[in-house]
């Protein structure tokens, strides 16, 4: 990692936004007010509204009373609901990677991307949220100056939190060259969120399409342009979102970013592709998302309270009767080289997944007529069922501890009948279909390096388990909490020639699948 504030070739210092005091507390209050005074039931703010918490409750307190009076009866039920949650969710699972596997993602060449004519394209902004990272500011620099795109059409706002000193201070060292970069400083307050900072960044953005990327990106040169061509050319004036791939440059660090990789292979290169064919809601990545600029506001830019804002504003694009494409360009990022960094990440995606359930289902039926029965189904088992069957995970792999060490009766009587039966299936064909999935989405990325990985993948799922463990009890205690990535890990050697591979594999994006 070069120093901070240094950057060859000299120009002129970034730019800083000043804004007078009025309009500062209108933009913040609206940046963290705005949604919730808009419909209180689609803000996270409260974790559980009035009726889940009488709900959840009076739920809990018939199932202590079972329990207590039929112990072995409530316990099998509850495991054979279980038991039919994971064989649903995996058989759905395997539905969209195929249908991914067969469509993919939407490819647009670079001749079709430096087609359109320079004056026939939009006015672009890029927020670059940034938290406790002056160590990436020089990256931004970079990043910035890589982007195929009419300088006098691209505003940048790197957005800062006004108490962030040593980011402030390395953004104030740098130098743009192309002069589009400007520092926001977004004043202190609750919640302390991505989401927060970008609905107040959206107050100073000037472009007809509004993206986001992460201050240490490196997205490709052509992924702007890609986007508007997919906006022209895709025949669907639903379309209001464009989602890129993401990956990793550091993939080769460790055991670890490998199977990072490995799992985003799998799900922006065919499940997120899956579902776009499906036409169910997509969670989007937290960068390199393209929206069109009216409908952003139109339905309520971020969600400041929920921690997976990303995939929260994907399933609102779909109440609101929009959609999201996916798109054959990739933006490398830095995989988490260190395990609890890793979970802190996690754990944060999880419990923003359970947010976005509860805060979606709060109108059941409503959700139900947009989207349809398979649709509402599949939104359940995806952002539902990631976070709880990953936790269920733990507990299951305990219970089959405990079988194999002494195979003790009470073990058997939780399994009845047909579930015994249905549970193996679902050990055997499920982790089966797992390794499958990842195998096939290394072989089709032309990835073998990461083959290792991908068949010791197991070990991840226990990582994965304790994030999901941890996210649920943090929904209870602590819902709006947001537990920083700390970024700028990656110190290996096989950085420097990984991001040599990816950025060939970028040069290479537009390429027809």
């Amino acid at each position: 990692m070069r120093p901070v504030g240094h950057r060859p070739g000299g120009g002129r210092p970034i730019r800083e936004l000043l804004v007078d005091e009025e309009y500062r507390a209108v933009a913040l209050h609206d940046a963290v007010e705005r949604l919730r005074e808009a419909d209180a039931d689609m803000s996270a703010s409260v974790a559980f509204n009035r009726p889940q918490k009488v709900g959840g409750i009076a739920i809990l307190v018939v199932l202590a009373v079972l329990l207590v009076f039929f112990t072995v009866p409530t316990t099998a039920t509850l495991v054979s609901i279980a038991t039919l949650g994971y064989v649903v969710s995996l058989l759905d699972r395997l539905v969209i990677f195929r249908r991914g596997l067969v469509n993919g993602a939407i490819s647009v060449t670079d001749d079709q991307a430096r087609a359109i004519p320079d004056s026939e394209l939009p006015y672009y902004t890029v927020l670059v949220p940034a938290y406790g990272e002056p160590e990436v500011v020089g990256d931004l620099i970079e990043a910035v100056e890589s982007l195929e795109y009419p300088r006098d059409k691209l505003q940048v706002l790197l957005l800062l939190e006004e108490d962030d000193e040593p980011t402030i201070v390395a953004a104030r060292a740098m130098e743009d060259e192309g002069g589009v970069v400007t520092v926001v400083l977004t004043p202190p307050a609750q919640p302390r969120t991505k989401p927060k900072a970008c609905n107040y960044g959206l107050h100073f953005a000037t472009g007809d399409i509004v993206t986001i990327f992460d201050a240490e990106d490196k997205p490709d040169p052509l992924q702007l342009r890609r986007a508007v061509w997919v906006f022209d050319n895709v025949g669907d004036e639903t379309v209001v979102c464009v989602q890129g791939k993401l990956s990793f440059h550091n993939a080769h660090d460790n055991l670890l970013t490998r199977w990072f990789t490995a799992d985003y292979g799998i799900w922006f290169g065919f499940l997120l592709p899956g579902m776009m064919v499906s036409r169910a809601p997509i969670p989007l990545g937290g960068t390199s998302n393209h929206f069109r600029r009216d409908v952003l506001d139109a339905i309520g830019a971020w969600d400041p309270f929920n921690v997976t804002e990303d995939a929260d504003l994907g399933v609102r694009i779909s109440d609101h009767g929009y959609r999201t494409v996916v798109l054959d360009s990739v933006t490398m990022e830095e995989a988490n080289v260190d395990a609890i960094n890793w979970v802190r990440q996690r754990s944060r995606w999880y419990k923003g997944y359970m947010q976005t359930w509860l805060v979606h289902m709060r109108r059941p039926l409503a959700l139900w007529r947009i989207l349809g029965p398979v649709a509402w189904v599949r939104f359940t088992l995806l952002i539902a069922g990631t976070p709880l069957i990953a936790a269920m995970n733990m507990v299951f792999w305990l219970v089959l501890l405990v079988w194999i060490a002494g195979q003790p009766p009470v073990v058997a009587e939780l399994f009845p009948g047909p579930i015994y039966y249905l549970a193996g299936l679902s050990l055997v064909f499920g982790n089966g279909a797992a390794l499958y999935m990842n195998l096939m989405a290394i072989r089709e990325d032309g990835r073998p390096d990461l083959l290792v990985a991908a068949l010791l993948v197991p070990a991840y799922w226990v990582l994965m388990s304790i994030a999901s463990i941890k996210g649920m009890w943090q929904i209870l205690v602590n819902p709006s909490y947001w537990e920083k990535t700390f970024h700028g890990l990656s110190t290996s050697a096989a950085s420097a020639t990984a991001t040599g591979d990816a950025e060939e594999s970028v040069a290479g994006s537009g390429a027809q699948r």
